[in-house]
């Protein structure tokens, strides 16, 4: 019924197409282009993605203590929760204060030491004090442990000091601080810088 060149023509269209459903291990895949965005990353030629800091890797895994601690060393911009049994049970980016705050005209670091979680905010926190001269920033789940210093959540954290005093952490890592972790009287440890 087909004269045979248009034979040969369908045998290679067709090995063409088979061909491109092998991935690059050499096996069978099945997926089409437009089931590409569940195709396993692995397995995708593109570009690599940055991966985000492990910040457990920056925290001691464990440290003494007897009762719940949050660490935060502001010269790896880092905080550690630790159980009682001192071991890290979680880890993330951490902003501390700044060594000169144009706005204030004096230093913002944060005070070195060893202090309690004294109060507790919700996810509507906001700052008395900055932006001067009225305040009214954004400090979701905060929770003081030293005057006015605390920690909080913001969508504004880097890696380097330069808040106000406060330690600025993710939103997420400070929702479960605030509700997962602290209570009132839990130890808070910044290291100096």
């Amino acid at each position: 019924m087909f004269n045979k060149g248009v034979s040969i023509a369908i045998y290679f269209f067709i090995m063409f197409l088979l061909s491109s459903c092998v991935n690059t291990r050499g096996t069978y895949s099945s997926h089409s282009y437009s089931s590409l965005s569940s195709t396993p990353q692995e397995e995708l030629e593109l570009e690599p993605r940055k991966s985000r800091p492990d910040y457990a890797l920056r925290m001691p895994s464990h440290i003494n203590t007897h009762e719940k601690t949050i660490l935060i060393d502001p010269n790896v911009h880092a905080f550690g929760a630790y159980n009682a049994n001192g071991d890290l049970i979680r880890a993330g980016l951490a902003t501390a204060g700044g060594h000169w705050c144009d706005d204030v005209g004096r230093a913002c670091r944060t005070r070195a030491g060893t202090f309690r979680i004294y109060s507790l905010g919700s996810a509507g926190c906001k700052s008395s004090i900055y932006p001067l001269p009225r305040g009214g920033a954004p400090m979701p789940y905060c929770m003081f442990f030293n005057g006015n210093q605390g920690l909080h959540g913001s969508p504004y954290t880097v890696e380097g000091n330069v808040s106000h005093g406060c330690v600025r952490i993710t939103v997420s890592d400070a929702e479960w601080v605030r509700f997962q972790f602290v209570r009132p009287g839990t130890k808070v440890i910044v290291r100096p810088y």
